[in-house]
């Protein structure tokens, strides 16, 4: 292995800690207390390092984004693909949805409620995005019927999006979630 080869692992590896660090004091705390000092401290690095891989919070928060829609898209791929035709597939995909964002509250927030600056809903967005983007679309393809399935597949995820910030914000009762969930995909696939 060469010292070049080394020095890039060493790189990423650096980046990874970074990103789990900031998403792991998100959780804790709130995207507020995710400051480069904090960073810094908690992985043991200068906030010179620090700005040697990221220009600042807004890049990490950034790069937390990408690696959570990475997280999303297995979480809902293993949804659809394990569901037994394609009413359930849709179903178990828009409860995986909602769990996860049930599980992850910050790095729901940074991926879909903060302004992080990502190109979303273009062939330039990171590839997470799309396979996220992707795997809400393969669940909706079969109910498409005809409709324009870029479009079909927005108006799903903004329903899963909605119900979930609303309940989130105390706005719906928690309790009555999964009727609401069940109501809207029976819905969405009548």
């Amino acid at each position: 292995m060469s010292i070049q080869s080394r020095k890039e692992r060493e790189r990423a590896e650096r980046e990874k800690l970074i990103i789990r660090a900031a998403r792991e004091l998100a959780e804790a705390e709130g995207w507020d207390a995710v400051t480069t000092r904090r960073l810094a401290e908690r992985v043991e690095y200068s906030q010179p390092v620090l700005y040697s891989h990221f220009k600042g919070k807004d890049a990490i928060m950034a790069a937390v984004a990408v690696e959570g829609c990475a997280d999303l898209a297995v979480e809902l791929r293993a949804a659809r693909t394990a569901a037994a035709d394609a009413h359930r597939a849709i179903a178990d995909v828009g409860a995986a949805y909602v769990a996860f964002a049930d599980r992850h509250p910050a790095l729901y927030d940074v991926m879909f409620n903060q302004i992080v600056a990502l190109p979303w809903a273009t062939p330039e967005a990171p590839p997470a995005l799309q396979a996220a983007f992707g795997e809400l679309a393969e669940a909706v393809r079969p109910h498409a019927r005809g409709d324009d399935l870029g479009a079909l597949t927005e108006t799903f995820w903004a329903g899963l999006h909605g119900l979930v910030t609303l309940m989130r914000g105390g706005r719906l009762p928690r309790q009555l979630h999964e009727r609401r969930l069940a109501l809207f995909l029976s819905r969405f696939t009548g």
